[in-house]
């Protein structure tokens, strides 16, 4: 049975992003966060209606938003915004990337900040629930200031635009959507802003290659145990008291595994007057792996 996420804008995993962008779960939407993002689009709609200025809003974009939009022009302009910010180049992003920034822009978008309407993010989650995944190309990011290209790219097939993989094939937007039976949409106010202004492709390649990070330690420290089987090892230097004078949590865990990994061993050893010590790329696996143990921790905390 395939696994179903529930996204509420506040408590995805890194388990679970994982779980969509490489193995296919499919993803529901919170109740209260449907609710939440209805309210935020009350706001945009009472803004346009009222003719306030807002940025991005009811002005243009960057050195133009002392430029006046009509309510008639505010559904142009964000389609405007998207076209001509989809210019990024070069080869295109892994499938599992594209879905980790599909989900986490979904997931982004429920908390109910940005206006967006909820039919668009629902229009956004079904694309990834049937397997369209967008054609975006890895290079055109501008980083601090939003993955506005990149994200553009995303938002294309959505419109009927752009390029986008169904089944395999890279077939053009309108057509991934019409195999997957899924019809376009039009962006409105604010949309095409809530859709791009955020960080979330840096975010997505970020959260699978924290994930493989934590994969790969798992397996240094195998590793690095049948490193020392193989060379009749000194495991004195993995001793529990040693760590724990530079508790290091990463450090700890380590030599914890380690320990735990040549438990019965008959191939390793103590130190000896014969045998003081192994090299350092023996004795010194807890300080390295552990120190990357730290570094991965640290981002997934952030994450």
């Amino acid at each position: 049975m395939t696994q179903l996420i529930h996204l509420d804008g506040n408590s995805l995993t890194l388990e679970e992003v994982i779980a969509v962008a490489r193995h296919g779960a499919q993803c529901e939407l919170d109740k209260e966060a449907q609710e939440a993002v209805i309210a935020s689009r009350k706001i945009v709609d009472d803004i346009v209606r009222e003719k306030r200025v807002v940025y991005g809003v009811t002005t243009g974009f960057g050195s133009l938003c002392n430029v006046s939009i009509s309510p008639e022009d505010t559904v142009q302009l964000q389609e405007n915004l998207i076209r001509t910010h989809a210019s990024g180049f070069g080869d295109p992003l892994p499938e599992d990337a594209v879905r980790a920034i599909m989900l986490i822009r979904i997931n982004s978008l429920l908390k109910g900040y940005s206006g967006i309407r909820l039919s668009t993010v629902e229009k956004l989650l079904e694309l990834l629930n049937k397997g369209v995944t967008p054609f975006i190309p890895e290079k055109g990011s501008l980083g601090a200031s939003g993955d506005l290209a990149p994200l553009s790219h995303m938002v294309l097939p959505m419109l009927g635009l752009g390029h986008a993989y169904y089944k395999g094939q890279l077939l053009s937007g309108q057509e991934a959507l019409d195999q997957a039976g899924i019809e376009k949409i039009q962006l409105a106010a604010k949309e095409g802003l809530a859709l791009i202004n955020g960080t979330t492709v840096l975010t997505g390649i970020g959260a699978l290659a924290t994930y493989d990070g934590i994969q790969l330690l798992k397996l240094s420290d195998i590793a690095g145990a049948l490193s020392m089987e193989v060379h009749n090892g000194i495991t004195s230097p993995f001793e529990e008291d040693l760590h724990t004078i530079r508790p290091q949590s990463g450090q700890l865990a380590t030599a914890r595994n380690i320990r735990n990994l040549l438990e019965g061993s008959k191939n390793t050893t103590v130190a000896t007057q014969q045998r003081v010590q192994d090299p350092y790329t023996l004795r010194c696996i807890p300080q390295i792996h552990g120190a990357s143990k730290d570094s991965i921790a640290y981002v997934k905390e952030k994450v």
